[in-house]
This record gives structure tokens, C-alpha cells and sequence, in this order.
């Protein structure tokens, strides 16, 4: 049983990439300089000592950490602060900000590097003499220059990860679904009540304000519940779960309420900005669907089958019955072998539309 939460997982997996990457340019770097030096104890530009052995123990530990830390800074603190600029303003002022970060974490590690080589403190001549000689030389702009890039190459990532999803970088990565493969998945389909009244109220450009506000608002809720944002489509939003996550704990329908709340929380922000609090209604349904990459200009993964199509007809029926929730039979008997903590009410059978059978709904009471 997992002791980390999902939403920790997530900044985990975040934050993690940073240090893969700064660990990669560290090895990079020592292999380079160890070539170019061979077995010479000097560097030939600043004259200062070098030592293989204090180089790989200093670059590796410095490297790793400063990854995580930058990592962890950029996901907790900078992304969010950001979040209004595009994506190249992102870039350049994370960077510039980074820049003054590197220069200074530079000379705190050449100066520990000095004194370990010396093994002699801060306030020794030596020391400062060869720290002159690393800051005034072309060497101390090479190295600046290649952890600027390395930070660059750090924030694409994270950036090109929260645009496509995490998930699915990391699925393109791996190539699980370069093949098609077969899974079975529980869907959610959430839409929001009233957008039409809403959108002609505010105007298209509040609108879309309000439904950006809205998606980040639900998001966590969807994180912490281990749910995967298929897709969003106008004032819809498609989370789905692979049939073991979606059934533990009852995070499917946890979700749901879990985004309730999370707007309940932020009513008067919602009332003062736009003048209305959005509300939603949702179906939900699982079956078997088959999920592989498509596309040449643009790659994607997609699902297909006939469950999703069947989960938003059973969503379009919410109104019908003036149901917040609606679920499909074969799923609830799922959440009860699975043992649900929550109460199912029957709503009869009916036929949804294309679909020869009828199927049984419930509702949440």
C-alpha cells in the first residue's frame, strides 16, 4: 500500500526530472574535462589544481542538488507565478532569475572545491586567489552557459509535461501505446450546468477567464484522486482512471466531490470575479477501450470505444433526471464488490440514444 500521496507522487515526478538532467550534465562534464585534461593537475587556463577524484564527488553532489532544488522551487513556487506569461516569457525570465542563482552557487561550490583541495578554510589567501581565477577566466562563463542550458532544457520539459500532461509524456517516452493495446477504464464525463447562460452573461473573453480559473481550481482534486485528464472539450472536461485506481478507495466518485468542494472553497472569489459560481453535473460508465498513439503531423493518444461515447450519453441525461450524478449499472456493481462506502439509488432503465439495450441508472444518495 502506497504511503505517498498523489499529489506528492506528482511534484515527486515533477521535480525529479531536474536532477536526472543536471546528473547527466555532470557526467557529461567530467567526462569532457577528464579528456580534454588527461592526467594533468592543473587546469591550464586558471592554473588552479585539479583532482579527478574531488571533481566527480563535487560535480555529482552539486549537481543532483542544486537539480532538486531548482526543481523543487519551480514546481512549489515559480510555475504558478508565471502561469499568466507565455510560453517563451516563461523561458527567458525563469532563466535570467536562474542566471544570478548559478553565478552564485558557482563560486560557493568553487570555494568549497578550493578549501577541500587546500584543506584549509574560507579566509585563506589561496582560497580567494584561485576563486579569482575561476570568476575572471572564459572557463566561468563556459560553465555558466552550460548550466544556463541545462536549466533551459530542465524548464522545456517541465513546460512541454503541464501542456501535453505528465502521464502522457511520459507514455510517449516509454512507448506503451506505440502499439495498440487494450485496457479497461472508468470515465467520467463533467460538465458544467448553465455554460451557455453563463457565456452569453460574462462574454467570451470572461468566459474563458472564468473556465481557465475553473480547470485549475478542480485540477488537485483530479491529481489527488489518481484521475487522468483525457480531454477538455469547451466546458467539458474528461477524466478517466484505469479500472484498479479508479475503484480504490472510490476515487472515481471521490473525485467528483472532492472538485465540489474545491469550488465551494473558492465561491467568493468566483462571485466577486464573474458574478456566479460554477456548478457541474457528471455521468460516469467503464468498459474496455483500445488506447494507442495516432496521428503524423500532430501525435497523440487516444482511447476509443464505445464506452466513452456511451459515458456522455449517459452524462447528457443528468438534466433529465435533475441528478448531479449518473452512473451505469456495471459500474456500480463494480464499486460494491469493491466494497464502496457509498449509497447507490436505482432511476430505472432507459434507453440512451444509438443503443438497442437498455441500461439500468443510478444516482448518488
Amino acid at each position: 500500500m502506497s504511503i505517498i500521496s498523489p499529489l506528492n507522487k506528482r511534484f515527486i515526478n515533477r521535480v525529479i526530472p531536474f536532477g536526472i538532467f543536471f546528473i547527466i550534465a555532470g557526467v557529461i562534464y567530467l567526462l569532457l574535462e577528464k579528456g580534454i585534461l588527461g592526467d594533468s593537475k592543473f587546469y591550464p587556463s586558471t592554473k588552479n589544481p585539479y583532482n579527478l577524484n574531488s571533481s566527480i564527488i563535487i560535480t555529482l553532489v552539486s549537481a543532483t542538488l542544486f537539480g532538486l532544488l531548482i526543481g523543487s522551487f519551480e514546481v512549489l513556487y515559480f510555475n504558478k507565478f508565471f502561469s499568466s506569461k507565455s510560453f517563451l516569457k516563461k523561458i527567458i525570465y525563469k532563466i535570467s532569475f536562474y542566471l544570478s542563482i548559478v553565478v552564485f552557487f558557482l563560486i560557493c561550490t568553487a570555494s568549497v572545491s578550493f578549501m577541500v583541495e587546500f584543506d584549509t578554510n574560507i579566509l585563506d589567501e589561496n582560497v580567494w586567489i584561485n576563486l579569482q581565477n575561476f570568476i575572471t577566466n572564459l572557463a566561468f562563463l563556459s560553465v555558466i552557459l552550460y548550466i544556463i542550458t541545462i536549466i533551459g532544457i530542465s524548464l522545456f520539459y517541465l513546460e512541454v509535461s503541464d501542456n501535453i500532461g505528465q502521464e502522457v509524456l511520459f507514455n510517449f517516452f516509454t512507448g506503451k501505446y506505440h502499439k495498440p493495446i487494450e485496457e479497461e477504464r472508468i470515465f467520467m464525463f463533467l460538465d458544467m450546468k448553465s455554460s451557455t447562460t453563463i457565456a452569453e452573461k460574462l462574454g467570451h473573453v470572461k468566459y474563458f477567464e472564468m473556465l481557465a480559473t475553473y480547470y485549475a481550481d478542480i485540477s488537485d482534486a483530479i491529481v489527488q484522486h489518481a484521475g487522468l485528464v483525457y480531454q477538455y472539450v469547451g466546458d467539458e472536461i474528461v477524466v478517466s482512471w484505469n479500472l484498479q485506481k479508479g475503484l480504490k478507495k472510490d476515487n472515481c466518485i471521490r473525485c467528483f466531490y472532492a472538485m465540489e468542494e474545491a469550488l465551494k472553497k473558492q465561491s467568493t472569489k468566483y462571485l466577486k470575479e464573474f458574478g456566479v459560481l460554477p456548478t457541474f453535473k457528471a455521468g460516469f460508465h467503464y468498459g474496455m477501450i483500445t488506447a494507442g498513439e495516432i496521428g503524423t503531423i500532430k501525435k497523440d493518444i487516444v482511447f476509443t470505444g464505445d464506452v466513452l461515447n456511451t459515458t456522455a450519453r449517459i452524462q447528457g441525461l443528468c438534466n433529465s433526471y435533475d441528478v448531479a450524478t449518473l452512473i451505469s449499472e456495471i459500474l456500480v456493481q463494480k464499486l460494491k464488490e469493491n466494497s464502496s462506502d457509498f449509497t447507490f439509488k436505482s432511476l430505472g432503465n432507459t434507453s440512451l440514444r444509438g443503443k438497442n439495450e437498455q441500461m439500468e441508472l443510478y444516482t448518488i444518495i
